[in-house]
């Protein structure tokens, strides 16, 4: 049965060895959950913030709704024409208001393995840049004022926003809900990133890959983004992303970072490597991380070390870390891997994949040491799984485990 797209779960956060209990129950969640694993792109849909009575903000000569129409718009096209085999849909091709809610739901229901939302900042006439998020907490300020703005549109929907009076985006709720859909998240970052480095490559300044409470994003269940292309209110920006020229160029990059973020989900080679990518985003796991601090260790490496040791034969079901996935083939004591020693390397889709070493059945620990990866350097290390030495996807795995 489908998950309900729209009805989240609000889970309570656990201390000590119920930590790690709570953590698998959210990682498989539903052994048949479609939304565990995901290898091919086949649909994306396209949300252009605001729009109607909804203007969002304005330059002096540009309005938030009318920038991000045309360029979701000019996205969408470019996707179409590059791969005509894919489904785009839009959340509005017209200047029409939409509700939060009905966008997402746009998504949920034609099973969108991607959604872009695209907006444009306000602040400052001094900032510039541009920064995507994420689902998750906000870090500073200025990211909530961010998602408070995006968020506020509610008040003009019909019932002025009644149906989200229960609606729970407290830190417990979003870090339970970026937990739940933690490989999604992954693939969103992966994602955001790409953006991010293609947006600099046009020059623009860039502002990272940043995380706060947008309910448009926490409503969605598939690898999500909100994209801000920049700031209407500074009148540079204003002349880049209020234009056309300016909108193509961030249509195309967009583009860009899109073709490489497919490669990458479905193994068709990319020439990026996932250790060369910066964050500036904290992820739930490392909150559980620091619960973890007060607990006797089964992170421990005498302990992780055990359990390494008894998946060394390569048969069975193991669980492994992944952290590099290059175009070119690299020795075991290459500096890329930053010293992490006996790693296991497979071949998929013309690229040349390492990994960690094995946790055996043990999922719980391959969560833990992606931890550790990802502060080692890895910033977009994921868990995997390996079936005889046949790499599996992570639903099946997880029903191996079960049984």
């Amino acid at each position: 049965m489908q998950m309900d797209r729209t009805k989240l779960p609000i889970l309570p956060m656990y201390k000590g060895n119920v930590l790690r209990t709570f953590l698998f129950v959210l990682l498989v969640f539903n052994g048949s959950n479609p939304y565990l694993t995901q290898n091919s792109i086949e649909t994306i849909v396209i949300d252009a913030g605001h729009g109607g009575k909804d203007p969002g903000c304005h330059g002096k000569f540009s309005k938030e709704k009318h920038v991000c129409l045309s360029m979701a718009l000019k996205l969408g096209a470019l996707i179409e024409k590059k791969y005509p085999e894919l489904k785009v849909i839009y959340t509005r091709d017209t200047d029409v208001f939409v509700e939060l809610g009905e966008r997402a739901n746009i998504a949920n229901r034609a099973k969108a393995d991607l959604f872009i939302c695209i907006h444009a900042n306000a602040a400052s006439p001094a900032a510039y840049g541009t920064e995507t998020y994420v689902l998750g907490l906000h870090r500073s300020e200025s990211q909530q004022k961010v998602a408070s703005r995006e968020n506020a549109i509610i008040e003009l929907e019909e019932d002025g926003g009644a149906q989200y009076k229960n609606f729970d985006l407290s830190p417990d709720a979003i870090i339970a809900k970026r937990l739940q859909l933690s490989v999604f998240l992954d693939h969103a970052i992966m994602f955001a990133q790409y953006l991010q480095a293609e947006f600099k490559k046009l020059g623009r300044r860039d502002r990272g890959v940043k995380q706060a409470g947008f309910m448009v994003l926490y409503r969605t269940t598939m690898p999500s983004v909100l994209i801000e292309t920049g700031f209407l209110t500074n009148p540079s920006e204003e002349g880049f992303i209020g234009k056309e020229a300016g909108q193509n160029k961030m249509a195309n990059a967009m583009l860009v970072a899109f073709e490489k973020y497919k490669r990458s989900i479905e193994g068709n080679g990319d020439s990026s490597s996932t250790d060369s990518q910066n964050i500036s985003e904290e992820r739930p796991e490392e909150i559980v991380q620091e619960v973890k601090k007060t607990n006797e260790s089964p992170q421990n490496p005498t302990f992780i070390e055990k359990v390494i040791e008894s998946s060394e034969n390569n048969t069975g079901l193991i669980f492994r870390v992944q952290i590099l996935s290059l175009n070119a083939k690299i020795s075991g004591d290459s500096h890329r891997l930053k010293g992490e020693e006996n790693t296991y390397e497979y071949k998929q889709g013309g690229l040349y994949k390492y990994c960690t070493k094995g946790f055996g059945k043990d999922l719980n620990l391959a969560v833990e040491y992606k931890v550790q990866m990802r502060e080692k350097g890895f910033k977009g290390a994921f868990v995997v799984a390996f079936l005889d030495g046949e790499r599996i996807g992570i639903e099946k795995a997880i029903k191996l485990v079960e049984k």
